[in-house]
């Protein structure tokens, strides 16, 4: 019959348990409001983004159609060291999101205590007994914080504004490493582009070379000639010289990234052209969705916003429902015997009467904590645009200034051409030749340039619009949320 009793109770305990419902004593929370434009001012070569235009949420890379570039993008998603760690930083926000979701549901702890036991003779109001004895007790308690205030599901709610933040961080880091290797990538092949120029320009400086050198054996022309000649070939090769040593320090960066060993990493070289895709660009206000960094500002200020509900409830009192049961005796025989049973139940009122103001310093705190994150918020869109902005503006002005230096090249490539025939003729001397030279290499040296930067921007113009990330990943997280 106690058995049955202690059941009873513990069973209409739980059921009034999991009846309790709890408020939230948090503000009502809203995005912190951010100006927000309704088009992108710059103009050029690009798309607006329709609904179904989006960037790849898969392999944005692709659009360079460089199978190269792919299969780097693939190992740095494999092998990179600080996406590992940022990984792993995520997998600990998860983590204690189940960790504070515990505190929604009862605790209960089972004991074992088999003792041996000898009293003091000395022992203060000691009324008879044995001097030794045996006490066994077998018995589980519950306990739950009746969460009246919120102040547990508040706890919860925050966590998980955490870990979508993280989540978006996770994304963040995946996407600045993987617009680092494109760049990186892009801006090595820029160099092969101009080991080939180079390496063309040195033979034809060996030619002029050779030619000058003949005329000054036949007297023609003075050593002079030949001295200038031997300059720009000599300073044509200096020039390679130094494009190769900084291409080694690109591919070293590019085996960083990709979790290789330097000393081991090398990338063939080619001079097969990187296309320039055309980028589908939204309207601003989808930027809102598209960047991780913005969502994950906007999440760290729900989660200061849900703080403060756990702030205010530290100001009201605690209840904590306790039940516990077991057996007890003097004797292992017979232990689990009704006369053995005993059992407690009952409520736990735990409130501050005098704190030293420091519950209002902690509700202080979380309220500048939440205006830090609601300014850092509107911070982080303002950047955004303005990365945005001044990407599509590079990708626009390095588009028209190619065309124009594109133009100059071909001039100064006649020009080149003109001056060493005319010398050949003897109608003009060799500091003619010279100076076309000159100007025709640094004119082709420039279109290269402008061609490398022009695609850096567009990489930094898909880094600013966010990749192809999107908010709805942060889905996984948020479907639990209370």
């Amino acid at each position: 019959m106690a058995e049955r009793t202690v059941l009873c109770t513990s069973g209409w305990l739980l059921g009034a348990v999991l009846g309790l419902s709890a408020c939230s004593l948090a503000p009502a929370y809203h995005v912190p409001p951010t100006p927000v434009a309704g088009q992108f001012r710059s103009i050029a070569p690009w798309t607006t983004a329709q609904p179904s235009d989006q960037l790849s949420r898969d392999g944005w890379w692709q659009m360079y159609n460089d199978p190269q570039l792919d299969a780097l993008q693939q190992q740095l998603l494999h092998n990179n060291p600080d996406l590992s760690a940022a990984l792993a930083h995520y997998a600990q926000a998860q983590a204690f999101v189940r960790q504070v979701e515990s505190g929604l549901f009862p605790t209960i702890t089972g004991n074992a205590e088999p003792q041996r036991i000898r009293q003091s003779d000395n022992k203060p109001l000691r009324s008879g007994g044995p001097d030794v004895y045996n006490s066994v007790t077998v018995g589980a308690e519950i306990d739950y914080e009746v969460d009246l205030w919120g102040r547990v599901r508040d706890t919860v709610a925050a966590g998980k504004d955490e870990a979508q933040a993280q989540k978006a961080d996770l994304a963040s880091a995946r996407l600045s490493l993987q617009t680092q290797l494109a760049d990186t990538y892009i801006r090595l092949r820029g160099l092969d582009q101009q080991t080939r120029l180079l390496t063309a320009t040195g033979a034809a400086f060996e030619k002029a070379l050779n030619l000058t050198q003949g005329l000054h054996d036949g007297g023609i022309v003075s050593g002079l000639d030949v001295a200038r000649a031997r300059t720009q070939l000599s300073s044509a090769r200096s020039q390679l010289t130094q494009n190769i040593a900084q291409r080694a320090l690109l591919e070293h960066a590019i085996a960083a990234l990709v979790g290789a060993s330097a000393s081991d990493f090398t990338i063939a070289q080619s001079t097969r052209v990187v296309t320039l895709p055309v980028v589908p660009v939204g309207l601003p206000s989808t930027l809102l969705q598209r960047r991780p960094d913005i969502a994950a500002a906007e999440r760290r200020t729900a989660e200061a916003n849900a703080k403060i509900g756990v702030a205010r409830a530290a100001f009201y009192p605690s209840l904590t429902l306790s039940a516990q049961a077991g057996f007890q005796s003097a004797e292992y025989a017979k232990l689990l015997s009704a006369p053995n049973l005993f059992w407690m139940i009952g409520p736990s009122l735990v409130g501050t009467l005098f704190d030293g103001g420091a519950h209002q310093a902690e509700l202080d705190a979380a309220r500048a904590a939440t205006d830090e994150a609601g300014a850092h918020y509107r911070s982080v869109v303002l950047a955004a645009f303005a990365q945005v902005e001044d990407n599509l503006s590079l990708v626009s002005g390095l588009g028209s200034a190619l065309k124009d230096q594109r133009d100059a090249a071909d001039a100064a490539q006649q020009s080149e051409n003109l001056a060493l025939d005319q010398y050949r003729q003897g109608a003009v001397g060799y500091l003619d030749v010279v100076s076309a030279q000159t100007t025709a290499l640094q004119a082709q040296s420039s279109v290269l340039d402008l061609q490398t930067r022009q695609l850096s921007a567009n990489v930094g113009l898909i880094k600013a619009l966010g990749g192809g990330w999107s908010s709805e990943e942060l889905a996984s997280i948020s479907a639990h949320k209370e």
